[in-house]
């Protein structure tokens, strides 16, 4: 029964996507951040990247990254994201089965131990991410208003957090790293 608990068995658990270290992730021989969109890069169904998001960009891509889209959503909201932002997507990934990681990794001709996923939920990003390989980063949802077929998965979820929790996962801290700390 262990074995299921490392399927969800996030490799980090940050507040958000401005704390993590994007040095330590590309001296590791990452290069490739896979990113799902609602609550990870921005709030439930936002239509607009921030600014600190477009910071945060540019400091991944200086360092050597290509970040990619990953997204559940169907496509016209994420193809519209995707335009605004500049960051390529697959949109309706299916997550957690492999079909849209393997597609973002296609095309940016990435193997699973150069690539990272950064996503919200466990039973799809991270579920998704350990099924292939990936090193697979839990960020903290960044807002509670939600589709509701996820409020109803975030049940589940809280359950199994606290069970990943007694078994080694350390939650992060409540501050985030700023902005202008990303840079």
């Amino acid at each position: 029964m262990a074995w299921i608990w490392q399927a969800w068995m996030p490799d980090e658990y940050v507040a958000s996507i401005y704390d993590i270290d994007l040095d330590r992730l590309r001296s590791g021989g990452r290069r490739l951040l896979l990113c799902d969109l609602d609550n990870t890069l921005v709030p439930w169904n936002h239509p607009n990247p921030p600014d600190a998001l477009g910071d945060w960009l540019r400091a991944a891509r200086a360092r050597g990254f290509e970040v990619c889209i990953v997204s559940n959503n169907r496509g016209p909201r994420v193809q519209a994201f995707s335009a605004r932002s500049g960051i390529p997507a697959v949109a309706h990934a299916g997550k957690p089965r492999r079909r849209g990681f393997l597609e973002a990794m296609r095309r940016f001709q990435a193997s699973p131990e150069e690539t990272v996923m950064v996503g919200d939920q466990l039973f799809t990003d991270v579920w998704g991410a350990r099924r292939i390989g990936l090193y697979a980063i839990l960020v903290v949802p960044m807002n509670p208003h939600e589709w509701w077929g996820t409020r109803l998965v975030r049940r589940v979820e809280r359950v199994a957090l606290r069970a990943l929790t007694r078994r080694g996962l350390c939650p992060p801290t409540t501050r985030s790293a700023s902005p202008e700390e990303v840079k």
